[in-house]
């Protein structure tokens, strides 16, 4: 009796899995290519975050006990955790001034701590800029939620966020006018841009398997000394300016930032900043980067950059081989940053200019860092990033 084809493929996969667990290397061309067909099989929770919940077949009976996976910098977020389970059933956004119940926009401005989830699949398009209260989660396991065609997600003087499971797209600058950003207060805003994600002055924040596309201008940007912040499993495509980590050069608060980027895809038709940084410090961690048309890595004003387990695949062309890149610095000052890289995966002719103190990552063991896992897991590590098919009743 002959196997399939589907069943062959499925066991090629499963071996790459099993391979990469127990630490056998496995050639190049075996990574991104041959993971890129829709996986079937049993679950694998491959990176330590999706280990936390991913294979429990009952994540949807306690769905609360995902704040307890958040790794990096944005450790601390909790969402939601402890309030009540919110339950959006309505995609509109017809009332900015008075949100409708079942509404995403109602839940959100809400006082209390909120886990917010959905009743089906859905398309939401925000008339304006979405404004977070404190102690929310988005959580949109178990559905195919799209936020698209419109306006992004804002987050201002805020703090303990998870937003997860969430398809971003299509988004769109917005003009200003009366917005509700809580239950007792209403007030008038200035044109938004048209960011994906905006997190300005805000702390404890957990992005995580999140797909994002084409917005006017960032996908997900944090300014004004927003700091406490991981972005996990999340992948990215489409867009020009991806990630901005501080605005200006002279906000001298951005010091305090600190951001962790984990187990992302940086995918397809992206040109530049994955992510642009300023003054803080930033831990990039097991991310695959196997697009980017300018640069990858970008910052200035003394940021910390410390690359940790990364894979990097340069295109084709000979002038867009470096991944990093410094603005408004000649090289005598800029020597001086800590932009350093370790066990990082050059592929292609991919390279990383590092500069200072080539021992610096000893001062930091202070700040906890995620531990990074070898860059030849890379492919595994990063394999169900985005957004999830997930089913209540089976492991996600």
């Amino acid at each position: 009796m002959g196997i399939s084809k589907t069943k062959i493929n499925g066991l090629i996969v499963l071996l790459f899995f099993t391979f990469v667990a127990v630490g056998i290397a496995v050639p190049d061309n075996s990574t991104r290519r041959h993971l890129s067909k829709k996986y079937k099989g049993p679950c694998v929770a491959a990176n330590l975050i999706d280990k936390c919940w991913r294979c429990n077949p009952r994540w949807a009976d306690d769905r609360q006990k995902y704040a307890d996976c958040a790794m990096g910098f944005g450790r601390n977020a909790i969402g939601g955790k402890g309030g009540r389970i919110y339950v959006v059933t309505d995609p509109s956004d017809d009332n900015v001034e008075n949100p409708v119940p079942g509404t995403l926009r109602y839940a959100v401005i809400q006082k209390e701590p909120l886990w917010i989830i959905f009743s089906k699949h859905m398309k939401i398009k925000l008339n304006r800029e979405l404004l977070m209260q404190s102690y929310k989660t988005i959580d949109a396991r178990g559905h195919n939620v799209h936020i698209e065609k419109g306006a992004g997600i804002k987050m201002q003087g805020v703090n303990n966020i998870i937003i997860t499971n969430l398809h971003i797209h299509n988004i769109g600058p917005t003009s200003g006018g009366m917005i509700r950003d809580s239950i007792d207060h209403i007030g008038i805003r200035g044109a938004d841009e048209g960011d994906a994600i905006s997190i300005f002055a805000s702390h404890d924040v957990w992005i995580d398997h999140v797909s994002m596309s084409r917005a006017a201008d960032g996908l997900i940007d944090a300014v004004q000394g927003s700091t406490g912040i991981t972005i996990s499993n999340c992948h990215f495509t489409d867009h020009d300016k991806v990630m901005l980590f501080g605005a200006n050069d002279n906000y001298l608060d951005d010091k305090k930032m600190q951001i962790t980027l984990a187990y992302n895809h940086f995918g397809k038709r992206l040109d530049q900043r994955m992510p642009r940084c300023r003054l803080g410090f930033f831990h990039l961690v097991n991310n695959d980067y196997t697009h980017w048309m300018r640069y990858a890595i970008g910052g200035s004003s003394e940021a910390t950059i410390i690359s940790q387990g990364n894979r990097f695949i340069a295109q084709y062309n000979v002038d867009i081989k470096e991944v990093t890149h410094r603005e408004k610095a000649q090289e005598s000052e800029w020597r001086h940053w800590t932009w350093l890289s370790q066990d990082d995966d050059m592929q292609n002719g991919a390279f990383f200019r590092t500069s200072g103190d080539p021992n610096a990552l000893s001062k930091f063991k202070n700040l906890n860092l995620m531990p990074a896992e070898p860059s030849y897991r890379v492919g595994i590590l990063t394999k169900f990033s985005g957004s999830l098919g997930c089913t209540v009743g089976r492991p996600c």
